[in-house]
């Protein structure tokens, strides 16, 4: 199976070691990220969802309308809008954009975000909700007569989208969420179940997990893990910046007032700093300082090395079954760029060596 590679975009230039500045709408910068992911041939860019962010439908219409090729997969969050709306207007979206279009389904793992926009359920009802939500959107996308429900969470009669999307049966779905209340949602529901870099024992044991998931419900999964990659010409000079890097995310944290280590609550951020507590470098390649400085907040692991040795630690995850690789750079823009010169076309070339050879060792 082909690989596929997203990107991640904001709507101004920040990271890790690069303190959010001006609007919190850059229109040129946002313009010219979601083309540099274009050009550099990423198949979708994530548009994130937070609490205190631009609203992402929004976002995603935008930086549609300035590409041409790109899909997008638009973060969004079960409990702020009806899902029969959800589907009528992820559907419209869908269509206004050529069938560009995924869904990143994120039912929360922090509880003071979500009582930022008035959720006050707790993790497993979350997910509970999420569960009967994207029943309700699935059956309103490929329904052709009107839906009556009534469940736990939600109740309507005779609901119906004159609007489908253009891809059938329905929009990818993305999934991501480490509990076991989340594998089971994913196992029922989603096309690509998502995971943040863990190590390689820790990615084999939770893919099995999810993939015994999906088979008590008769289906199966492809599997998208993400990373930081961290590229320089020589591996001395990649470990180099990789060690700016922390220390350039340390004194923006410090300066923030912020405590380094103070932990997310989510399962997967505790994944991440259980990685991280098998040390600063893991499985050769697998960087883990950032997210032992920050909690293990967002997907903040990193592959460091030449493109090469970058694309060879990628081909080692695809070999554990992952298809897709979600990677954003500590420089955004000029790392997505950097992506689409060496690393994409290098990983590409390594995925389709190692599928012809399993082809001709089989036939």
């Amino acid at each position: 199976m082909s690989v596929e590679f997203i990107g991640m975009i904001s709507t101004r230039a920040m990271s890790e070691i690069h303190p959010p500045k001006g609007p919190a709408i850059d229109r040129d910068y946002l313009r010219a990220f979601a083309q540099a992911h274009e050009n550099a041939g990423f198949d979708r860019i994530l548009i994130a969802h937070h609490s205190t962010g631009p609203d992402a439908f929004m976002v995603t219409s935008y930086i549609a309308s300035v590409t041409e090729r790109i899909g997008f997969m638009l973060a969004h969050r079960p409990g702020f809008m009806e899902p029969t709306l959800a589907a009528r207007k992820l559907a419209t979206l869908d269509q206004l954009i050529g069938g560009r279009l995924a869904v990143h389904i994120i039912s929360g793992g922090d509880d003071e975000e979500q009582r930022r926009d008035g959720d006050f359920l707790n993790h497993d009802e979350r997910y509970a909700r999420t569960d009967e939500y994207l029943d309700i959107m699935r059956k309103v996308w490929t329904s052709d007569t009107s839906v009556t429900h009534e469940g736990k969470y939600y109740r309507f009669e005779r609901a119906y989208s004159e609007v489908k999307q253009v891809q059938k049966p329905h929009l990818p779905v993305y999934f991501g969420g480490s509990s076991d209340a989340a594998l089971d949602v994913a196992g029922r529901h989603a096309d690509v179940y998502a995971l943040w870099g863990e190590t390689h024992a820790q990615v084999r044991e939770t893919l099995a997990r999810a993939q015994a998931s999906a088979a008590r419900y008769g289906r199966r999964l492809r599997f998208s893990v993400s990373f930081r990659p961290i590229l320089a010409a020589t591996e001395d000079e990649a470990w180099a910046r990789a060690q700016r890097i922390l220390d350039e995310a340390r004194q923006l944290r410090q300066a923030a007032g912020l405590v380094d280590g103070d932990p997310k609550q989510s399962v997967g951020a505790q994944r991440l700093l259980d990685a991280a507590a098998q040390g600063d470098r893991v499985d050769k390649r697998l960087w883990t300082a950032i997210a032992k400085l920050n909690g293990g907040r967002q997907n903040s692991t990193a592959l460091v090395g030449t493109p090469e040795q970058v694309a060879e630690a990628l081909l080692d995850y695809y070999d554990l079954g992952a298809t897709t690789f979600l990677i954003r750079g500590f420089d955004p823009l000029e790392d997505a760029t950097d992506y689409g010169r060496e690393l994409i076309p290098v990983t590409r070339a390594l995925v389709a060596k190692r599928e012809a050879a399993q082809q001709a060792k089989a036939g």
